[in-house]
This record gives C-alpha cells, structure tokens and sequence, in this order.
C-alpha cells in the first residue's frame, strides 16, 4: 500500500512510496501532528541519484522492523534536497555542528516534537556493528530515541534548546580589507599545492573535477600567463576526458571518481557538473586550440540535449543504478566486446581491447569501463556504435526528469558560448532559454523546479535569479536580444529586494532563512555569480549602482579571500574583474554576429559586447571608448594597451 508520497511531485519521493515506513511530505501538518502525540521527529533528505540513498532504502526503509518502529515512535519525513534545498542547506549546518565536520546524503535527522534537532548522521545501517562510522544501528537508535522522547528526558531537550541557540546565531566575516589584483598569487600558490601532477585534478580520491578552480586558473592564465597554469589546467582536462569518469560511449561527465586516476566513477550524472564541465572545455579550446577540447564540449551538450532533455527542457540527472547495481548500464565484459568486433570484421580486436583497456579480468568489479590511455584514436568514433548497441540491450538507470532553474542555466550558458564558436548551437541555445523561461517564469514570478508537465510550485532561491540571469546574459551577448537584457536586470532586482542585505546574501528567506555560501562547493558560488550578473550589468547599462553591490559583496567577503582564496575561486576572478574593469566591445550587429568566433577568443576575459552603429570594432572601458579598428587581429593588443 502506497504511503502519502504518492502525491508528490518529486521522483525522489515517489521512489519511496512503496515503503513500508508511513512517510509524511514536508508540510505543517506533520509537524502538528508530532507535537500532538508527543513523538519524535525522524527528517530523512537525499536525493534521486543518490546511490548511499539507494542502499539506505534497501536496508532500513524497506525493512519492516525498522519501519515498525518508525511508525509507531516517529513522525517520519521525506525530503528531496533538490526540490528544497533550503531545508537541506539548514539541516547540513545541522549536522556540521554536532558532527564538526561536512556531511552528505542521505541525511539523518533527529528532533524533538517541536521540531528541535539533537541528533544528525548520514547513512545507518540497521543493525549496531563493529566500527561503525555513525555509532549505533537505525533499529538500536530509533528504539532509544523513541524512549527518550517518552520519557520527556530532560538532557535530550536541553541538548536541542541550545543546538537551536547555536543554528540561529548568524557569523559575520571578522573586518574587510582592500581588493587587491595580488589575490590571485596566493590562489595559485594554494592550487599548486593541492595539485596533483600525476593524473591531474586539485584533490586525492575520491576525485572531483573542481570545475570552478579550472575556471579561475583559465581566466587568470589568459590575464597573467602564468606558466605554471597551462600544464595544471591541459593535464586535468586531458586526464579527465579519457574515460572512465568521463563517459565515452554516450557522453557526460558522472559525479566524480573513486580512484585519482578518473576511472572509476560514482556513476550518476548531474546536470550541474556537464554544464560547467561544458564550459571549461570551450574555455581551453579558445585558449590552447586543441580541437580535442571542443569535441568533448560537444560531446556533453550533445549527450544532454539527445537524451536528457524534454521539449528543450533539460533534466536534472541519470542515476548510478540500475538493474539494483552499481554502474550496470556502463561497464562490459571483455568476450562480448571481442566477439562483436570480430563479428564487425576488425583485423585485430585484442590490441584494440588493449587500447581501450579491455581484458579479460577487468578494471571494475571483474568488467570493464572504456578508458585510453593515450589520445583516443579515430577507429574509435567507428566503435562507438557497436558499445552504445550493447548499451542499448540494457535497462537504462533512472533519469530524475525535474527541470530545475538554477541547472538548467548553466547549461544554456555552455550552450550559448557553444553558439559562439559553432552556429549550429545558436537554435538550441536560444530554445532551451525560451522554453525555461516559459515553463519557470510565470506571473512575474520565479520557480525553482518542477517536473515537465506539471506546474512548478517551489519559489525560486537565489541561485535560480543568479544563474538564470547569467543565461540570459548569455543569451543577450550571442544575439544581443535586448528583451535578454531587460529580463537579466528584471532577475537581478528581485534578487537584491529580495536576498541582499548589506553585503551579504541569503539562499533562502522563506521557512527558512538561510545565509548563501560563498564558497564553491558542489558547484559555482550563487553569490559570485550574481556579482558576474551585477558587474555585466553595471557595464551593459552604465549603472553604477549595481557595480556597487557587486562592490559591497566583494568587500564583505575581502577578509576570507585574501586568505584561502582557493575557497572562492570564480568570487576572486570577479574582484580581478572589477580591479581590472571591463572592455566592451562595440559594432555593428552583422559584425558581431559574423566573428563571433574571433570575439569570443579574445585574450582579456572581461570582454562584453554590444550593438552599436560602428561600422568598425570600438573598444570601450567605463565610461570611455579607447580605440578603433576594423581589424580583428588587432583588437587583442588595443584592449591589452587600455588596461
């Protein structure tokens, strides 16, 4: 019998309706009903392609026992920290301060009958076993909890009183200091030393692609030609993209490998680290033209486009599972690639397999996932077809279909500089744009999320204004659609009324008033990038208020970014923007339009362009223009001159 998930929207929750746990949706009336009966609130958050998720459901919410005592000592409560994820950042802090360290998903939340919380832990295995990370098993904890909870034990809810004290008391940075361009040497004396020159890449395993930290390095190479960052940036890329957490056969980059070579990864696929992945290739085929680079920027924007997208709407995720294992859908046994290359006619299938890292014990779990170790050859592209056949003979894992604002935008950003360099992008970009803007603006107001044929109910957070208006941005620099331009700054307002308070900004203000990181995490700052959109802005329509919150954010956070700048790289390529300024490029619109290519490798990163009645290419700074030409070739020394 199916539980109150049913209803639900989210296929995060509606993968938990079978279970036997009597699952409540976040909403008042499960609260209320915890503080009626007097019993302890259990908030479980994960997430669709979440493969600890996976587990925690097969062992502990599909065991009975575990749900019998859920339902009879708990109100028990689904989140999907996709859909909320301003009720998954408040539980987080949660759990980073009874944990004094990060934590992850699922989460585990234990809180008194008015919703105080005492206990956190990620995964928990049913039964207590020897060395458990977490300390005791859900059967173990849950019993304890509910005769706690009976017993009203007044430690218990001291506990929970002051961890409530501790969560709603806001820090602030200790004292700004002044933005100076000499960030950047501390940034890069920090990245060299989280380097790793091997096999490329800014962390030991489990590896993630740090996609932002390749950003900075681009932009600050393309500024300062620092020598050393060519090798640190050209290594990781071409480290990453040779298989394994990159996925050859369809494309995509998965969440992030296991081990530091990049070959074996956590499976699932997330929209957030294509788009941004998307977007360093493009950065690096612009900087170092290694056409490799812009292939495998293709091949992501083509993979989610093909085959993750609905009606020019982009999906969230793919999970890592399927046929209740691990990485099935991806990996192969050496016979069956064998036989089917000799089946193709291919003179020498086993040197091939060699190639590509095939044997007969395997690289995963006695199989195998495509990997090359050198450049990938051209017999390859011929291959591929005969592995996506093998592929298709399989269930494919579960694609998690909510678009999502904040996702989806940074992917129409790839898309769109995509546009730049091949004009057979510009259509797709422009549809993908039109379509989220439809499907998530409506009656002038923003959404966060919703499935592709449902109305969308969550309001949006802050990173759905800063990204989205980042898309239109973009969108406004390929096509330079004024209607673009005015809707950025409509998104950029809201945003301001709405989230800014001298200096800092919040992610959410609603249920939960929720302060925004900074730092970049999972992925790119929702503050930095809206310091992105206020200086674009600022210079696009010569406003000048909107570079002084730009200014008042930078200032805010001056403090910690002249310390660990490692922790804020796109925030710091945005204080190296404002020192510097920006260059606005000026002509006619068929002018801009028929060398996009050429603008879009320009040098200098801070580059903006603009409609004009110039016949020839006019190189403006703030409130000056410097130089003319009709020569593309020289643009890159005129702007380097008026810096």
């Amino acid at each position: 019998m199916a539980n109150r998930l049913q209803n639900e929207d989210s296929p995060y929750l509606q993968q938990h309706k079978n279970n036997p746990v009597d699952w409540w949706p976040w909403c008042d009336e499960a609260f209320l009903k915890a503080k009626k009966e007097n019993k302890a609130i259990f908030i479980s958050i994960g997430y669709s392609s979440c493969h600890w998720c996976h587990v925690m459901e097969e062992k502990v919410f599909e065991n009975q026992e575990c749900a019998d005592i859920l339902n009879e000592g708990f109100i028990s409560i689904k989140v999907d920290r996709e859909e909320r994820p301003d009720i998954d950042k408040h539980y987080q802090e949660v759990y980073q301060l009874l944990n004094r360290h990060a934590g992850g998903w699922p989460t585990s939340i234990f809180c008194t009958p008015r919703n105080k919380p005492f206990f956190a832990a990620t995964y928990i295995p049913p039964e207590t076993t020897a060395g458990s990370i977490e300390g005791m098993g859900f059967k173990e904890l849950t019993s304890l909890i509910a005769q706690k909870i009976g017993e009203d034990d007044p430690q218990l809810y001291k506990n929970a009183d002051e961890i409530e004290g501790f969560i709603s008391s806001v820090s602030h940075p200790k004292e700004a200091t002044i933005l100076k361009e000499d960030f950047y040497k501390t940034f890069i004396g920090q990245v060299k030393s989280n380097y790793q020159p091997d096999y490329g890449g800014f962390s030991v395993q489990p590896k993630f692609p740090h996609a932002s930290t390749i950003k900075a390095l681009q932009i600050i190479d393309n500024i300062y030609q620092d020598r050393a960052i060519k090798p640190m940036i050209t290594n990781t890329l071409n480290q990453m993209k040779k298989g394994g957490m990159y996925d050859l056969v369809d494309g995509g980059f998965c969440r992030y490998s296991v081990d530091e070579q990049w070959l074996v990864p956590h499976f699932e696929k997330m929209l957030y680290d294509n788009a941004l992945l998307c977007s360093n290739y493009i950065d690096a085929y612009l900087t170092y033209t290694d056409k490799s680079y812009l292939q495998t920027a293709k091949e992501i924007a083509d993979f989610w486009f093909n085959f993750m997208s609905e009606n020019n709407l982009f999906y969230s995720a793919s999970d890592a599972d399927s046929e209740g294992e691990e990485g099935t859908y991806f990996i192969y046994t050496y016979e069956e690639i064998y036989d089917l290359l000799s089946q193709k006619g291919y003179n020498d299938p086993k040197s091939m397999c060699k190639e590509m890292n095939v044997s007969k014990h395997g690289n995963f779990e006695g199989k195998n996932i495509i990997r090359f170790d050198d450049r990938i050859p051209t017999w390859f592209s011929d291959v591929k077809p005969i592995l996506q056949a093998i592929r298709a003979k399989r269930a494919y894992p579960f694609i998690d279909k909510k678009i999502q604002t904040s996702w989806s935008s940074m992917m129409i950003t790839s898309f769109f500089q995509l546009a730049m360099i091949d004009n057979s992008y510009l259509q797709k970009a422009i549809n993908t744009l039109d379509a989220l803007l439809a499907k998530m603006f409506i009656n002038d107001t923003l959404y966060h999320t919703s499935l592709p044929d449902k109305t969308p109910k969550v309001k949006a957070f802050l990173e759905d204004y800063a990204f989205f208006a980042k898309a239109l941005l973009s969108g406004y620099k390929t096509t330079q659609n004024d209607l673009y331009l005015i809707q950025a700054q409509k998104m950029a307002n809201k945003a301001l009324e709405n989230f800014y308070d001298r200096g800092m900004w919040n992610f959410s203000v609603g249920e939960f008033k929720t302060k925004a990181e900074v730092t970049d995490n999972t992925y790119t700052s929702s503050v930095s990038i809206m310091v992105d959109v206020l200086l674009t802005l600022g210079s696009l329509l010569e406003d000048e208020k909107y570079i002084h919150f730009a200014f008042k954010t930078m200032e805010y956070n001056s403090y910690d970014l002249l310390r660990r700048p490692i922790y804020y790289p796109y925030l710091l390529t945005q204080t190296l923007r404002y020192l510097k300024g920006d260059r606005i490029i000026k002509s006619s619109l068929q002018n801009l339009q028929n060398n996009s290519y050429d603008l879009e490798a320009l040098k200098y990163p801070f580059t903006l362009l603009k409609s004009s009645e110039d016949k020839g290419f006019m190189v403006c700074g703030e409130k000056s223009c410097f130089a003319n030409t009709d020569d593309l070739k020289e643009l890159n020394k005129l702007i380097e001159n008026s810096l």
